[in-house]
């Protein structure tokens, strides 16, 4: 299943709304993907946007309240590690953009997509842009939503299995994540359908991390 938040600014229909999309967490072992769209207030520009990659995490969770506040439409989605398994991680993506674009409201005229795939069924007209989240504002400021959401998601899940370190590493294949995973075992968190957590859950003989 998945889940997200959501907000939108009212009186801004008949404006040519663009949103941009990115996502964060596709690599990982564990935890969700998550996406986010963005539809920038172009009266209300926000100093410091940049990809999320490249911006230090104190800046990124400076700039996450300045565009909720500031956007015109903004959503988040997580893709849990379970409906990762079932449809692949693009998959899982593609379809975490399209539930976060069909939920801005006000709706999106058009979208800008980092990457080089677009979702097979989109509400609106749209462009794969490759570098997007280095050009487009409005990528930026969705990939820093999408990090900054997906940070905090794990940090959350660090809380319920402290012994994988998810605090540290975030679900990246670390040298410490993949020893706590031989050690322990995958959690319902992990991603069964990446090699390194089958390889897990086969040396523990299908045991399941409580």
């Amino acid at each position: 299943m998945f889940d997200g938040e959501a907000h939108a600014a009212s009186g801004h229909a008949s404006r040519s709304l663009v949103a941009g999309v990115d996502e964060a967490g596709r690599g990982p072992l564990a935890g969700p993907v998550t996406v986010a769209a963005v539809i920038l207030d172009p009266t209300r520009p926000i100093d410091g946007l940049n990809d999320s990659k490249k911006l230090s995490e104190a800046r990124r969770e400076a700039l996450y309240p300045r565009i909720i506040e500031c956007a015109l439409a903004w959503r988040i989605e997580f893709v849990d590690a379970g409906e990762i398994d079932r449809l692949n991680i693009l998959q899982a993506t593609l379809t975490g953009m399209q539930r976060a674009l069909e939920a801005l409201t006000p709706a999106a005229t058009f979208a800008r997509i980092d990457g080089n795939r677009l979702p097979t069924s989109l509400p609106c007209p749209a462009e794969a842009l490759v570098g997007g989240d280095a050009i487009e504002p409005a990528i930026m400021a969705a990939s820093i939503l999408a990090k900054v959401a997906r940070d905090r998601r794990m940090l959350e899940l660090h809380a319920r299995w402290p012994q994988y370190g998810f605090d540290r590493h975030k679900g990246y294949p670390s040298p410490v994540h993949l020893d706590a995973l031989r050690m322990h075992g995958p959690c319902p968190e992990h991603r069964r359908s990446y090699t390194p957590v089958r390889e897990a859950l086969a040396l523990h003989a299908g045991g399941v991390a409580d």
